[in-house]
């Protein structure tokens, strides 16, 4: 029997927006089928498709119900339908290109969860223009290098990071959301423009979206995708989510991400689901908890650290309305999933995927999940364990096969042709991360290339020995990084972070030390521990490198403040 999308494959004069919904419908209807999902799923072929103009508002036309809810922290919310995301976006593009916006300029966006974010994505998406967003985390010198290197030639901010550009220099545009300054244009004249497009862009390859990624291991990487690599590329994500027409979906994630785009955006859209936004200047996972309970949010999608810190609250106390559960940025910890799944009845399903991609691997809805993986292969992605030779292995690095390259793939890393032709070597893009697969074709994340190391000539996976840390009920966050040893080239320690009101000791190090012992094989052990808090990226992922790169050049004559040894104990005993 022939499926609808090799419909797609063979009817070459169907119109393209047709071939996008029935690639949509085909995942939505098939989303507890994994195996006809990844069996017949293929990518839509699209030349001409500009996913605001041609997806977006023809899913917008008369559609009142709810595309964005912004919750703010004094409990004001601003909502918009379908309708007026698209009108509103219309009028940003008109007023962008009066202000000097062209097809191919880079547009640089410092901006926090507030509407215009979005309707300025649509307005850029409709012009050609390719946007450059970015966290307000950064600082000057942030700024000023993005700018530089991403060839920025509009800037638009909100007035946080106004102070900033004080000491920014270059020759750019610059719009101002919300607040009025001398040399800023007001963005809130847009809204004077006509809803009507006066200029519209259809060039599926050409590039939409450039985002520098959280440098965990070196300087940012600027990577570009195209109009078809992130918009039609999330159907991978929103199939992972599992979601749905009409759902209320959060995603706790800061803007300026490429996870911002993934799950605020483009796959809860591509669903025709509800964004919803609850603001917090800090992070309260109480009011999360209050605020899902409250707005009945049907879905979730949180990094590791966010989940780690709701854990602590009483999650049987708070009756959700939640159908599906996510993890992603980091792989998540067993320990964190089993409690979850103790309060609530549901189980956290943790997926895969870099800035470069869209979601990879994943645990999809109705589908087994597997302690501490990561899941299988997404629809559309055809995924390689290649060992240190190049040769397939059930353990290796988890590559993409480009014989089938997936539509959701990066078009390159920006004026770096190097690298781009170091990550797509031998036909294969190499993600730089290191899984085992079972019998079942399930992945488990086993570490970051340049994290995994030898101690006693053993390979130990940091990630392995993090999760039975975290099983400790004092420890909040851990990071596990070989330190130099005389004896044995390497022995595994571990740099943790306690919970609120926990004070270190000795006697609390050689408990923790204990208990990882008590459940690792030997070999595997960990054998120093320093408490401290983690230095993290921007986006909040755990910098092992920095911690690895201090701990490879220290005096081992010196103990840091808060270090402990396992043979300080052993000495004690005796």
């Amino acid at each position: 029997m022939q499926n609808s999308n090799q419909h797609i494959l063979e009817n070459t004069d169907m119109p393209e927006l047709e071939k996008f919904i029935v690639a949509r419908d085909f995942l939505l209807q098939h989303r507890e089928d994994y195996t006809t999902a990844v069996r017949d799923f293929v990518w839509p072929k699209l030349t001409h498709f500009n996913w605001a103009i041609d997806y977006f508002d023809f899913m917008a036309i008369n559609n009142a119900a709810t595309a964005l809810w912004i919750v703010e922290e004094d409990g004001r919310e601003e909502k918009r339908s379908f309708q007026e995301m698209s009108q509103h976006s219309n009028q940003i593009a008109n007023f962008f290109l009066a202000q000097g916006f062209r097809t191919g300029d880079c547009a640089l966006m410092v901006l926090g969860n507030v509407v215009p974010l979005w309707e300025i994505m649509l307005a850029c998406m409709k012009i050609g223009v390719t946007l450059v967003p970015a966290t307000p985390l950064l600082t000057s010198r942030d700024l000023q290098d993005r700018i530089a290197r991403g060839a920025i030639k509009h800037v638009i901010i909100g007035q946080a990071e106004s102070a900033k550009f004080e000491s920014v220099s270059g020759d750019f545009s610059r719009i101002a959301v919300g607040f009025s300054q001398s040399g800023w244009i007001q963005y809130e004249n847009a809204y004077q423009c006509s809803d009507s497009l006066s200029h519209t862009f259809h060039q599926s390859d050409a590039p939409l979206l450039r985002y520098f990624t959280s440098g965990t291991a070196s300087q940012p990487k600027l990577v570009e995708h195209s109009h078809l690599s992130y918009p039609v590329g999330h159907l991978s994500t929103m199939y992972w989510i599992g979601l749905q027409p009409g759902d209320i979906h959060l995603n706790i994630s800061s803007p300026g991400w490429a996870k911002h785009a993934w799950s605020c955006v483009f796959a809860p859209w591509n669903a025709g689901a509800t964004v919803f936004i609850r603001s917090q200047s800090r992070f309260d996972a109480k009011d999360i908890l209050e605020t899902l309970v409250k707005y009945q949010v049907t879905t979730l999608c949180a990094p590791p650290t966010v989940w780690r810190m709701l854990i602590l609250q009483d999650l049987a106390g708070y009756p959700v309305s939640l159908r599906e559960i996510v993890g992603a940025g980091e792989p998540l910890n067993p320990e964190v999933i089993a409690q979850v799944q103790e309060a609530w009845n549901i189980t956290i399903r943790d997926g895969y995927g870099q800035t470069e991609t869209t979601a990879q691997i994943g645990n999809t809805p109705g589908q087994v999940v597997k302690s501490g993986s990561v899941g299988r292969p997404l629809p559309g992605y055809q995924i390689s364990l290649l060992d240190n030779d190049g040769c397939r292995a059930e353990q290796g690095e988890i590559t993409i096969d480009l014989a089938q390259r997936p539509l959701s793939l990066m078009t390159c890393y920006v004026d770096d042709t190097q690298r781009t032709a170091e990550a797509m070597a031998d036909g294969h893009y190499r993600t730089g991360d290191i899984a085992s697969r079972d019998s079942d074709g399930y992945l488990t994340f086993i570490g970051r290339a340049d994290d995994v190391f030898k101690a006693s000539d053993y390979r130990i996976s940091p990630f392995e020995l993090e999760s039975i840390l975290l099983e400790h009920p004092d420890v909040i966050e851990a990071a596990v990084v070989p330190s130099p040893d005389p004896k044995r080239l390497a022995v595994p320690k571990a740099f943790v972070t306690l919970r609120d009101g926990v004070v270190p000791s000795a006697a609390l190090a050689q408990e923790i030390l204990g208990y990882a012992s008590d459940h690792l094989a030997p070999y595997k052990r960990v054998r120093r521990i320093e408490f401290k808090a983690l230095p993290k990226t921007l986006s909040g992922k755990i910098r092992r490198v920095e911690l690895r790169h201090e701990e490879e050049a220290r005096d081992l004559t010196q103990r840091h403040v808060g270090e402990y040894w396992e043979d300080d104990f052993r000495k004690t005993v005796s």
